[in-house]
């Protein structure tokens, strides 16, 4: 069985800085691209929030709408019992019999009134419902047409990058397999603390072009010589010397 040979310690540097090369390209597309991705997704959640927001309204409005028919039918049925009960008042036998068929037209006379004030009430809870439904409909619209307009834009980057970010990605999946998964999970850790996404950086006039500490001469010799992984002191970027490209 023929033993791989593990790449040197120079090796290992350019492929970092040829890893943080592609990635700064990526990183780029992702850029142009800015915010978009996280407004649509924020457009879609409102989106969401409003119609569910809408659709309660509508069901409490046809709740309403079906107590007013209730109560009307209640009205008629009261109306109705009314009716009968004066009928029946001109054929009493005696006034007992009549003060109770007085009473009866007395409660059903209190069902009504009743009736009538939830009647204002929930009409009066519909107007005020379908006033907040169509101002909920028009932002509801408003957010459409913005989410419409964010999703042609992305739409319209992605399509211009979306070729190359494949190719780049490709090319980054490449390059992080020449580098061992210790190297490789201490090089995504350090990208992740900065904004920019740089972890591997070049000395650039006796300094470190993540953080600008200066770095001392004994140091940089070493960091020429490609012999051991060097990170700055101050920031943890990975150390390569101006000449890694070559």
């Amino acid at each position: 069985m023929v033993a791989v040979k593990e790449a040197s310690v120079e090796e290992k540097l350019k492929a970092l800085h040829e890893l943080q090369t592609i990635d700064c390209q990526i990183d780029e597309i992702n850029t142009l691209r800015g915010e978009l991705p996280i407004e649509v997704n924020d457009l879609e959640d409102e989106i969401a929030g409003l119609e569910t927001r809408y659709s309660k309204i509508e069901s409490e409005i046809a709740s309403l709408e079906e107590e007013i028919a209730v109560r009307k039918n209640a009205i008629k049925d009261s109306e109705k019992l009314i009716a009968r009960y004066k009928e029946h008042q001109d054929n009493v036998k005696n006034s007992r019999e009549f003060d109770a068929l007085s009473k009866e037209v007395e409660m059903q006379t209190l069902e009504m009134q009743l009736s009538e004030k939830k009647i204002r009430e929930a009409q009066s809870a519909i107007d005020s419902k379908s006033e907040f439904k169509e101002e909920s409909l028009a932002r509801l619209e408003d957010k459409k047409k913005d989410l419409e307009v964010k999703k042609k834009e992305l739409e319209k980057i992605t399509k211009e990058t979306e070729k190359e970010e494949k190719s780049l990605q490709k090319k980054s999946d490449k390059a992080k397999k020449a580098i061992e998964d210790r190297l490789s999970t201490a090089y995504a850790r350090i990208r992740d603390n900065y904004k920019n996404g740089m972890a591997v950086v070049k000395v650039e006039r006796d300094s470190c072009g993540g953080c600008f500490s200066k770095i001392p001469p004994q140091k940089q010799m070493e960091i020429r010589q490609r012999k051991k992984i060097i990170v700055c002191e101050n920031c943890g970027r990975i150390l390569v010397d101006d000449a890694i490209d070559e």
